[in-house]
């Protein structure tokens, strides 16, 4: 994943760009959860990203997750707590595929 692809898509360091994908995403989460946006979710996940301006320490990577790095631990906890899996449209998914 690169930086100008988090920011592209809204997520920079002074928050998400009205208008952008960002936003159509934080929108729909938080409907989705009846109103707020959850720490560790697709949204704050990218976000975190977008503030600090480097995505290359988290280990999403264009040719897949490193091993043993953030991404990884993440993937391996939604994968446990999804039976095995990690479903479509979940963070790590999410955050990979940008």
């Amino acid at each position: 994943m690169s930086d100008q692809n988090v920011r592209n898509a809204g997520f920079t360091s002074s928050g998400i760009t009205g208008g952008s994908l960002a936003s159509s995403m934080m929108s729909q989460e938080a409907r989705a959860s009846g109103g707020g946006v959850h720490s560790g979710g697709p949204t704050a996940t990218l976000q975190g990203m977008g503030a600090r301006g480097s995505t290359h320490s988290s280990g999403f990577t264009s040719s897949g997750i490193s091993s043993r790095s953030q991404a990884s631990q993440m993937m391996s906890q939604e994968a446990r707590s999804h039976g095995g899996g990690t479903p479509r449209g979940s963070t790590t998914s999410t955050v990979q595929s940008i």
